[in-house]
């Protein structure tokens, strides 16, 4: 996006009275102390005191220090996916199955990786690939390694991915870049999280590897400072490490999260009870608060985002166009679940979703404008 694309967009978007999504990071004053802790230490960035600090609570927040395993921080999100992939050490060329249904980092980090992406399908209620999707692909085609998406935030169940991985021997890696605080690791599945501004736990920029594993954990830290032990490359590697401002960052988020987890549940509360009874409308099948909030209406998107547009309300378009729809991406192989090339459920939310605004700002008057709105589509 050039400068005036970027200038005319935030223009747009100060003249919807109702935000989509808004970021809510901590304000200058809370993070103080521990810049002041910064200049005291004088050590930014190589893993310092304020990172292993934040690893050591984020092992404990995703479940990965309970399994004898740890949390690694780094960069971004796609760093996290990219470096993760790398420590499996799977053979080049390894076909890799993920959903069409996400955002396009999941699908770019696996060929970084030197790996395959293979497209499947998501599930009609809760819009994941499955245990059972991955199951029944994988009993057909050669799949070496599945990626599976949080959805929209959703948690994905850890301890049935690792039933996967002992009933069948494929390697699973999830991909919960909105995930962190919800989505725990497994035994033998490793997660990948975001901490862009935009996730409910964000810090600004970030990612987080977490494993029960500590060795594989170890590969992906080591990776993150160019592959260096003692002073020479072991393994190949990148410059993806975390800094001690963003860790600053981190670190105030987590005292921060119980009261946001909290409001975002009651929030996510409120929008279920008042589209439970608006005919025509569906929301994913979730147990907690997912990351964004994306209806499907039977009247479909385009009719919704008019409506929405009209009323003074943004809207996003979440994951869509689904990934075999990008022109970057149209050679990539798709394996349906009827055996052709077809992804009913995913081809159903391109024409019928639409993210609504979700984020600590909302107020229920806010929300009572989306339902009505909704409501109006329906008419």
């Amino acid at each position: 996006m050039s400068r005036s694309e970027l200038f005319q967009h935030q223009q747009l978007l100060q003249s919807f009275r109702v935000r989509c999504l808004i970021p809510d990071l901590p304000e200058a004053e809370a993070l103080l102390p521990l810049l002041r802790q910064i200049d005291a230490n004088a050590w930014y960035s190589n893993f310092g005191p304020l990172v292993h600090r934040y690893e050591e609570m984020l092992g404990v927040l995703t479940g990965a220090q309970t399994l004898g395993g740890e949390a690694v921080t780094l960069s971004s999100g796609t760093a996290a996916l990219v470096l993760g992939l790398r420590a499996l050490d799977l053979p080049v060329g390894s076909r890799v199955l993920l959903p069409a249904f996400t955002f396009a980092a999941t699908l770019l980090a696996v060929r970084e990786a030197g790996l395959v992406p293979v497209l499947g399908d998501v599930d009609a209620e809760d819009w994941t690939l499955t245990p059972d999707i991955a199951r029944a692909l994988c009993t057909r085609h050669d799949i070496q390694l599945v990626l599976p998406v949080g959805s929209l935030g959703a948690a994905l169940p850890a301890e049935q991915w690792d039933d996967f991985v002992a009933s069948t021997g494929v390697r699973v890696l999830i991909d919960a870049a909105a995930g962190l605080g919800v989505q725990r690791v497994g035994r033998r599945t490793p997660v990948a999280y975001s901490l862009h501004a935009t996730k409910p736990l964000g810090i600004g920029e970030g990612g987080v590897f977490a494993t029960a594993d500590a060795t594989l954990a170890e590969r992906v830290r080591r990776s993150s400072n160019f592959g260096f032990v003692g002073g020479a490359i072991a393994q190949p590697g990148l410059n993806a490490k975390m800094s001690e401002y963003a860790a600053a960052v981190g670190l105030v988020q987590l005292d921060r999260w119980p009261k946001l987890h909290r409001l975002r549940q009651a929030l996510w509360q409120t929008y279920r009870e008042a589209l439970a009874e608006l005919p025509g409308v569906r929301l994913q099948q979730l147990a907690q608060a997912p990351a964004m909030i994306v209806a499907r209406h039977q009247a479909g998107a385009a009719a919704m985002q008019h409506t929405f547009a009209a009323a003074g309300i943004e809207t996003r378009r979440w994951y869509l166009p689904p990934l075999h729809r990008h022109p970057a991406f149209l050679t990539v192989e798709v394996r349906g679940p009827e055996g052709d090339t077809r992804l009913p459920v995913t081809e159903a939310l391109e024409s019928e979703a639409l993210g609504l605004p979700f984020h600590t700002r909302l107020g229920r008057n806010d929300i009572e404008a989306v339902v009505a709105t909704l409501r109006a589509v329906g008419a």
